[in-house]
Order: structure tokens, then C-alpha cells, then sequence
């Protein structure tokens, strides 16, 4: 029999799985700001506690996001999951994550603890856009969408059941320091190179929506704060950054950079054409291509509902600190991101 335990009777614990990527990262270092005690689950601790000594006081417990039972015992006490552990560079999303996830579950399920899933805008086709609500029809024209289609139908399911208590953010691309699997840092700019120029992979004038990883991070505490007045399977939407001009964000790089001539290069997608057959991973990012074709934004106004404006850091701020944590550029050029209250 599942552990119903009231949240208020386990303390202010916080299980995060995948604390030493970009999101998850950024969720421990929130959630520590607000009073959460945070565990971290990783294959190994100790070398997961150096690499990110700088998240503060997180308890590193030893285990495998793809052993259930190293799942259940690194949740035992937690009132609350927060799920960021995703196949690296695309790699088998139906092998890793689905298995990664009801792993979870099973966890939320033991310990009461409610579960955090980051979505993302891979669920949805050219039924939903250009303005994408949480009610939205779900039918992705690719494979890594209906993998995520099939893992909040998981989410949906274990919720019904009345035995997990599930919160869903969905957001667009991730931006921040470090992201390791985002655009920003694998295709626009080069971590750790002087910037030379910019690459742009959409369409300039077609609307692209970010999320700044901090910006994202806090609004999950404060969602974290307020989950036991949630209902017990909520699906929320994270506006973040929306450019109406998709290309606005490269020239955002441009004055980052304090150089307006910095040169703007099309992503080189016929190459990619080319090498699809004899390479994977170009074949998992050409499916993705169409969400930089077309608009697709993502409505906030349930979440604003429950927490108040999102927390906004200014674009051209996120940027330039975004490009200081990647070394593309000198930290004395950055300045800190503040948080809005």
C-alpha cells in the first residue's frame, strides 16, 4: 500500500534527479533559497559534489535514475520529486526515458512525495500553435514527441490512480549557464570561444520562445511552496522569454557582445541533410527543425494565475550571463542576474 503521508509531515525535503544538468542544477540551487533540504541522486556522489559544490548544502545519496529501487530509497522522507534526468544529445528517448520516469513514479508513489516533470513543446503539432495552452491537442508529427506524449499520458495515469500527485511545467528552448543540450550553447555560440559570430537555426522572423534556466528554476520553487494546494495532477505553462522575431535573440548575443557587426549565419541544414544517413544524432535534431519554422507560444496565464508575474530576468541580462558562464565572455562584461521579488 502506497505512503499517503501529508507533505507537512515529511519536513521540507526535495528529491532532485538530474542535479548536475542545467535545469536540475538551477532547481536545487532555488529550492535551497526557499528552506528546502535537497537531495541529489547520482551514480557518483562524490564526484557530483565537486563538480557542483557550488549549489550549496545538497545531501548527494548514491544510485541509478534507471534503478527503481535506488529511486525509492533516495525519495524516502521527500515531499516533493523534481524528475530532470533526460538521454543525453537525443540519444534512445524511449530506452532511457520512460523507464527513468516510471522509476519516479514509483518513488512519488512510496513516499507521497509530489512529482515534478519539466515538459517541453516537442508534445505538439500544427493543431496547437501558434499560441500552445495547456489544454491543447497533443498529436507530434515526430518520435521524440510522442515519447513525451507517452510520458505525461504515464503522469496522467499515476495521477488518476489517486496515489501520485504530479505538476507538469512546460517551457520552450532552455538558455542559461550551464545548458548542456540547448540550442543557445550547441549550435547559436561556442562554449569557451571568444564570440566571432552567431549561428541561427530558424526562420528570423518567426517567433521563438526561451527559458532562462534561473527564471524557470525559481518559478518551480515557488510552485514547490505552494504544491499542497495544487490539484493533485496539474499541468502548468512557463512563457519565459517569447521573441516575436526569432532572430531577436542572436542580436541580443550581438550586443552582449557590444559588437552590432557580429556576423549572423544560417545554420547549416543541408549538411545535416546529407550526413543524416550515416549520423543519428543528425537525424534525432532534423526532426526538431520544424519548431524553428513556426511561431509557437506558450500561454502563461494559469501559472501567472496561481504565483504572480513570472519570474523575468531581462533578456539582454540573461544573455550576457549566459555567455560569462559559457566563457564566451570575460566575466568583468557581466553583470549578476538579479530576480524579481
Amino acid at each position: 500500500m502506497a505512503n499517503l503521508q501529508s507533505p507537512a509531515n515529511h519536513g521540507r525535503l526535495a528529491l532532485v534527479i538530474g542535479a548536475t544538468g542545467g535545469l536540475g542544477g538551477e532547481v536545487a540551487r532555488a529550492l535551497l533559497a526557499h528552506g528546502w533540504r535537497v537531495r541529489a541522486l547520482h551514480r557518483h556522489p562524490e564526484q557530483a559534489a565537486a563538480s557542483r559544490a557550488g549549489l550549496g548544502p545538497v545531501e548527494w545519496r548514491a544510485g541509478d535514475a534507471m534503478r527503481e529501487d535506488d529511486v525509492v530509497e533516495a525519495a524516502r522522507g521527500a515531499s516533493l520529486i523534481f524528475h530532470g534526468a533526460n538521454p543525453p544529445a537525443y540519444r534512445n528517448w524511449r530506452g532511457l526515458a520512460l523507464p527513468m520516469l516510471a522509476n519516479a513514479i514509483a518513488a512519488a508513489r512510496q513516499s507521497g512525495a509530489r512529482l515534478v516533470f519539466p515538459g517541453n513543446i516537442y508534445n505538439f503539432g500544427p493543431d496547437a500553435w501558434p499560441v500552445v495552452r495547456e489544454t491543447s491537442p497533443q498529436q507530434p508529427r515526430t518520435r521524440k514527441g510522442a515519447v513525451r506524449v507517452e510520458m505525461e499520458r504515464m503522469l496522467a495515469e499515476a495521477a488518476g490512480s489517486g496515489r501520485v500527485r504530479v505538476l507538469v511545467l512546460r517551457a520552450g528552448d532552455f538558455f542559461g549557464a550551464p545548458a548542456p543540450a540547448s540550442w543557445f550553447q550547441t549550435v547559436m555560440v561556442r562554449p569557451g570561444r571568444p564570440l566571432r559570430s552567431v549561428t541561427y537555426p530558424g526562420r528570423r522572423e518567426a517567433g521563438h520562445a526561451w527559458a532562462y534556466l534561473p527564471d524557470l528554476a525559481e518559478t518551480v520553487a515557488r510552485l514547490a511552496d505552494i504544491e499542497a494546494d495544487l490539484p493533485a495532477c496539474e499541468t502548468l505553462h512557463f512563457a519565459g522569454h517569447w521573441l516575436a522575431r526569432g532572430v531577436a535573440m542572436a542580436e541580443a548575443i550581438r550586443r552582449a557582445a557590444g559588437d552590432d557587426r557580429l556576423p549572423i549565419r544560417r545554420f547549416p541544414w543541408p549538411a545535416l541533410y546529407a550526413a543524416a544517413p550515416f549520423v543519428r544524432l543528425f537525424r534525432e535534431v532534423l526532426e526538431m527543425r520544424y519548431l524553428w519554422r513556426v511561431p509557437l507560444r506558450l500561454d502563461n496565464a494559469k501559472l501567472v494565475a496561481l504565483i504572480g508575474p513570472e519570474p523575468h530576468t531581462p533578456l539582454d541580462q540573461a544573455v550576457r550571463q549566459s555567455l560569462v558562464g559559457l566563457g564566451c565572455l570575460p566575466a568583468a562584461i557581466g553583470a549578476p542576474a538579479l530576480l524579481p521579488a
